[in-house]
């Protein structure tokens, strides 16, 4: 099952449990995925990869809008964006830890014959690839970093 058929029918069952809250931070991602198919055009469809990096984008859009809510002391709407961070979040798999990324990191290195940070482009292209929505980009690239050097 696509995560479009997943979000349509989590989105058929918050309306019909009338969860408020929770339908908007659905309907939040299937007017993602609208934009995202009209960028590309009408009758297009949506990778898998392309559907979860919207996900990503919308979790990671909504936890830096609350760390700034945060600084200026609005929890009410802090919570609110935390809140749709965690419904959203519920549609990505489940994160790596730092030590399966490094392992990951170290067989991409050895595959590629990376031997510097002037291979860092190489090595993260593919690790960002393979470790799509399993990991932070930010994390991804702390490791390479650190493996690099």
């Amino acid at each position: 099952m696509s995560y479009s058929d997943l979000i349509n029918e989590d989105l058929k069952k918050a309306m019909l449990a009338r969860e408020k809250d929770k339908l908007e931070a659905i309907r939040a991602i299937k007017a993602a995925f609208i934009v995202a198919r009209a960028d590309i055009g009408a009758s297009s469809v949506l990778e898998e990869a392309d559907e979860l990096k919207i996900i990503q984008k919308l979790v990671k859009q909504r936890k830096d809008s609350a760390a700034i809510y945060i600084q200026q002391s609005r929890q009410d709407l802090a919570d609110k964006e935390l809140f749709e961070a965690a419904i959203i979040e519920k549609y990505l798999p489940a994160q790596m830890t730092e030590q399966e990324i490094v392992e990951v990191i170290k067989k991409i290195i050895s595959e590629t014959g990376a031997a510097g940070m002037k291979d860092m482009g190489k090595v993260m292209g593919l690790a960002t690839k393979e470790l799509a929505g399993k990991a932070e980009g930010r994390l991804i690239s702390a490791a390479v970093k650190q493996l690099l050097t």
